[in-house]
């Protein structure tokens, strides 16, 4: 009888382990993931055949090659073929037309994208993406033009604008300015046209604005707003600040508050409440006020805001209000960013225009707040109030009581702090008190657009 051989059989064994354990290391060792890379492109459906075209590439075992090829029904372009990545994990590539070619008979372009990773999957041959993207080729830019603003605009105050913009692959319009701001616009009266309030905020030192109209294509199109600046001097205060005054109202705030938690010094409760308190409530209504409905505006013919009957001012709008304490100078300062009226204990406030309540509770230093959106992104707040009479989402008529004066939040006395807010920015509530004002910047500037379209 032949005796079996041990030896191949262990030999079979360890081979059938050693194939096991590679198979299972394939399996779970990330030098053999098998994901093909993540391709993003920047373009979807239309080129102007001169911007870039972005391609974000990404892959966790590292990027081993790309390649993007241009092609028409006559010609095919390389114009990326890079395999010198090594083990990148993410590359952004530039995809621009071949060298000597800005413009193609085409109407449109077909990409190829081929990008492969650092995988030792398939053969140690990686894992390849491929994708093909037909272009629409447009290099027409938007037809854009202004057709009225208003004549000039005041430091810390407010304009608008009229324009008419066109493009079969329209994407975006926006009004950009010098000092970061964007202002969105509607659908003005008729389709094609549009309009914004502009608003100069207090701390900005100059003001321009520029329609801006995009396709999907990337095409762009340029347009100054032709409006005349006027610069106004705000008053700067400065007050000393008492031990009473941080031993009383500063006190009971930081008591309040969850930025002044743990806080005992008494001065920097005081810088807490004034500056970082104050950033965080303006931010909630920056944030409310900053949203522009997209439907069309036929009419904005807004009358004179009166909130308080026969309220007196009692400290201006656009005040740099200066801190000091015993010497101390510059302890804090702060922007008083609406105008303050008083008449008698807790009277009566009222909205003088039709609106919607977007905000109705407290809010930090400026008490109980109720803020109104009354259309084409202009808005009111009502601060320090000792009685809200409104809810959100209420609408408010012409001449209905919205609450009460009175002294909750950062309020030293009973009056009401009125502001009011273009597309999030503060601007003069003087301008929009005044029947002139309005009609000689707002509704005349609307009127004549009227007629200008209707002449079209």
């Amino acid at each position: 009888m032949r005796r079996r051989n041990s030896g191949s059989g262990m030999i079979g064994w360890a081979f059938g382990l050693a194939a096991v354990g590679a198979i299972g290391f394939m399996a779970f060792s990330p030098m053999f993931e098998r994901n093909d890379p993540t391709v993003t492109v920047s373009h979807d459906g239309y080129w102007n055949f001169q911007e870039p075209i972005h391609v974000s590439v990404e892959d966790e075992s590292g990027l081993k090659s790309f390649k993007a090829t241009l092609s028409t029904d006559h010609d095919d372009w390389i114009v990326v073929d890079d395999s010198t990545m090594s083990k990148e994990k993410k590359r952004v590539f530039d995809v621009l037309p071949p060298k000597g070619h800005r413009s193609v008979e085409a109407q449109s372009v077909v990409l190829k994208i081929e990008a492969t990773d650092n995988s030792l999957w398939g053969l140690f041959m990686g894992n390849t993406f491929k994708e093909e993207i037909t272009l629409v080729i447009d290099q027409r830019r938007p037809v854009l033009s202004v057709i009225t603003s208003s004549y000039k605009i005041q430091k810390g105050g407010s304009a608008i604008v009229i324009f008419k913009a066109s493009d079969p692959h329209l994407e975006s319009l926006k009004i950009q300015t010098n000092f970061g701001k964007t202002f969105i616009a509607q659908p003005f009266y008729k389709p094609g046209y549009y309009a914004s309030l502009l608003a100069w905020p207090v701390q900005a030192p100059s003001f321009s604005a520029t329609v801006v109209a995009r396709d999907k294509a990337g095409n762009e199109t340029r347009s100054s707003v032709p409006v005349r600046l006027k610069d106004h001097a705000y008053k700067v205060s400065n007050i000393e600040l008492s031990d009473a005054f941080l031993d009383g109202k500063i006190a009971e705030l930081a008591n309040v508050y969850q930025q002044t938690i743990g806080v005992d010094d008494r001065l920097e409760q005081f810088r807490i409440i004034n500056e970082k308190v104050r950033a965080d409530n303006e931010k909630i209504i920056h944030q409310i006020t900053s949203k522009v409905s997209n439907a069309m505006v036929s009419d904005f013919s807004p009358v004179p805001f009166y909130p308080l009957v026969n309220g007196q001012k009692v400290a201006d709008f656009g005040d740099h209000r200066i801190y000091s304490y015993k010497g101390q100078e510059n302890v804090s300062q702060a922007y008083h960013m609406g105008l303050d009226l008083a008449s008698v204990h807790m009277d009566a406030i009222k909205s003088t225009n039709n609106g919607s309540v977007v905000f109705a509770k407290s809010n930090g230093i400026y008490g109980n707040l109720p803020i109104i959106d009354h259309g084409f992104g202009l808005y009111t707040l009502y601060g320090h109030c000792s009685e809200l009479h409104v809810q959100e989402k209420d609408h408010i008529v012409s001449e209905q009581e919205i609450a009460r004066t009175g002294l909750s939040g950062y309020a030293m006395g009973d009056h009401l702090h009125f502001g009011i807010l273009v597309q999030g920015i503060e601007v003069r509530p003087e301008e929009w008190m005044d029947k002139k004002w309005i009609a000689d910047n707002i509704t005349n500037v609307i009127d004549s657009a009227k007629v200008f379209i209707n002449q079209q």
